[in-house]
């Protein structure tokens, strides 16, 4: 594990110093351990751990190549590590979208595009007309808040909020929205959101995405706590 915690380290070190821009293709394994002075199978374990991280492209009979590094890809485990949190972690999951997501969607409403509020303005009906089904809800909400987000053309934020938004987290909200009867008023917290982004008032846009977070957490707050009652 040492050997291959430290051929991590030196591969991680070449790609941050430029040795290895994205796009490049590693040495093969032989020529690459005898350069870092390890052993192949250290540098071929560091190569499947990086690999997972997204940090690495094995492409067989090809070769190795450092991926685009592009957050998107980068920040892809979160969703994972997100959909395994212990039930009292996704509140402190929630505190963390209260802090970021009212930002993000201020910062939308200076530069959401007219095609862009069409686009959620279609979202919004389609989640009209599913009020009652919670699979289809949890779909079109996370095509609402991904295109809210995505529209600040911030590849780092989009990825993080869209992490932090896992499916799990959004259907345990929505299935007790609908059993409590609030599906509606949730969907006109969207449609405000939709509103003041329509409006280009940036101010308007963080108070009403914020409302909307704190009652999404107040929810998951009653859910979890239903459910300790049964346990």
């Amino acid at each position: 594990m040492a050997l291959t915690d430290d051929a991590i380290a030196r591969i991680r070190s070449m790609i941050q110093s430029g040795e290895l821009p994205p796009g490049t293709r590693l040495p093969p394994e032989p020529q690459l351990a005898a350069q870092m002075g390890l052993s192949r199978s250290g540098v071929r374990e560091a190569v499947k751990v990086l690999e997972s991280a997204r940090v690495l492209d094995v492409r067989r009979g090809d070769g190795t190549y450092v991926t685009s590094l592009a957050p998107r890809l980068l920040l892809q485990g979160l969703g994972v590590a997100v959909e395994l949190l212990r039930d009292d972690t996704l509140l402190e999951v929630m505190e963390v979208r209260r802090i970021l997501e009212p930002m993000a969607t201020g910062l939308a409403a200076l530069r959401m595009t007219d095609a862009d509020l069409d686009e959620l303005g279609q979202i919004l009906e389609d989640m009209r007309a599913a009020a009652d089904d919670a699979e289809k809800l949890i779909q079109f909400d996370t095509a609402f808040h991904h295109t809210v987000i995505a529209t600040t053309g911030n590849e780092t934020l989009t990825s993080l909020l869209d992490g932090l938004s896992g499916r799990t987290l959004r259907a345990r909200v929505w299935r007790g929205l609908i059993e409590g009867n609030a599906a509606h008023k949730t969907i006109d917290e969207h449609h405000a959101i939709y509103l003041a982004l329509r409006s280009r008032d940036q101010l308007l846009a963080q108070a009403s995405a914020l409302i909307h977070v704190n009652t999404s957490e107040a929810w998951l707050r009653t859910v979890l706590a239903a459910k300790t009652a049964e346990g």
